[in-house]
């Protein structure tokens, strides 16, 4: 590949697929199995890292073309594709991480992820701290003689904190610990953490990377060392992704800048709309200059990117109304897409995590999480500004 290519140069054409026929589109291997013609071939084939392919659920060929795409646009050694982003985040947590050891991670994450830290890790024997806020003091605070994973979520989900991935990273360095940050809200368009001196990133590929709500996929990347141990994780628990998904996304990337670029310009429309309307007490949104992070953010990405939250006045009750009233946005708990989405977190997307933990990282019970997705950004202040009339709200 070219190194001098851009962003979207290289999501289009970075990546090498085996293809007898030089099909312009990646083409998609769905077999389960390989076959081979001499027991040394075999053989051969069978070892830890094969020279070709064996069995899907080692390797494939149009997996193999994602992960390479995906290990340059993250700027990263290698990478390696799961199943979900959920799968990538556990295996790429579990080989970092052994009994004994010491975690730390924000309590204010995917609550998914807050369950693997709050409740999988103590069962496996490995200590977690959650942390009330993403502060580099605050990880600092937390620092044990047996830490070695510092977690990051920037932004976060769902208050749009912004970590700054330079300072936590070099915060682990400096402890002989490892940082992996989930780069899913952000994307590699808007944030490479690698460069940062973080040392692997995890992303659910389901949500921007893919972007059309229609597949369900993990992506990790990092050095060649810490992906051939992770891949160990990924082939004996299974999480496997499936030919036809890793196809989905690598068709995702082809237009992941154009459709960020749309995200990030009225994702800032939105909140600055928001941040002006009598009905919304507050708007979280790293865009905004009075963001606390903001200037972190700009420091850090690209953009400021597609998601956003805000609370609306007079708690649970109205901004359910307001939750409800919304034509345009979908009704749902993922995100990333060409599709609108609105969330409601202390209400659903949040419900695992305990509600005084919640209250304690801000997640409030009148809080709306927005993706934005690409429609047009006048139809979607004409909505937001409808289903937040405050003759609705009473």
């Amino acid at each position: 590949m070219n190194k001098r290519w851009g962003f979207s140069t290289t999501a289009i054409h970075g990546g090498k697929i085996a293809d007898t026929h030089k099909s312009v589109a990646a083409p998609i291997y769905q077999t389960a199995t390989y076959y081979y013609d001499t027991a040394e071939e075999g053989a051969r084939l069978g070892q830890e890292i094969p020279p070709g392919f064996v069995y899907t659920r080692w390797s494939n060929p149009t997996t193999r073309a994602l992960e390479e795409k995906m290990a340059l646009l993250e700027g990263a050694e290698d990478a390696l594709a799961t199943a979900s982003g959920m799968g990538a985040v556990s295996c790429a947590v579990l080989t970092a991480l052994k009994r004994g050891d010491h975690a730390i991670a924000p309590s204010a994450i995917y609550q998914a992820t807050y369950q693997l830290f709050a409740e999988m890790l103590p069962s496996y024997g490995i200590e977690t701290t959650l942390l009330p806020d993403t502060d580099t003091q605050s990880y600092e605070r937390a620092l044990r003689p047996n830490t070695r994973l510092l977690f990051i979520e920037t932004p976060n989900n769902p208050m749009l904190a912004i970590t700054d991935a330079a300072k936590v990273a070099s915060l682990a360095r400096a402890h002989g610990a490892m940082t992996i940050a989930d780069n899913t809200w952000a994307t590699p368009y808007n944030h490479t953490p690698i460069s940062d001196g973080v040392h692997a990133v995890v992303h659910s590929a389901t949500k921007y990377l893919g972007g059309h709500h229609d597949v369900t996929l993990g992506l990790i990347a990092g050095s060649s060392d810490f992906i051939k141990k992770t891949k160990k994780q990924v082939r004996i628990l299974g999480t496997t992704p499936d030919p036809f998904g890793a196809w989905l996304v690598i068709r995702g990337l082809a237009t992941l800048a154009l459709r960020v670029e749309r995200q990030n310009a009225t994702a800032l429309r939105l909140a600055e709309f928001l941040a002006e309307h009598p009905s919304v007490d507050r708007v979280h949104y790293p865009g905004l200059r009075a963001h606390p992070g903001h200037a972190v953010a700009a420091k850090q990405m690209r953009g400021f990117g597609g998601m956003l939250s805000f609370e609306v006045k007079g708690g649970y009750g109205p901004s359910v109304r307001v939750f409800e009233r919304l034509e345009i946005p979908k009704r749902a708990t993922s995100l990333g897409g060409v599709s609108t989405l609105v969330s409601h977190p202390a209400g659903i997307s949040s419900v695992h995590m305990p509600r005084e933990v919640r209250a304690a990282v801000g997640i409030s019970e009148g809080l709306i999480r927005v993706s934005v997705g690409v429609e047009d950004v006048d139809d979607l202040l004409g909505d937001f500004s409808q289903a937040l009339n405050p003759a609705h709200l009473s």
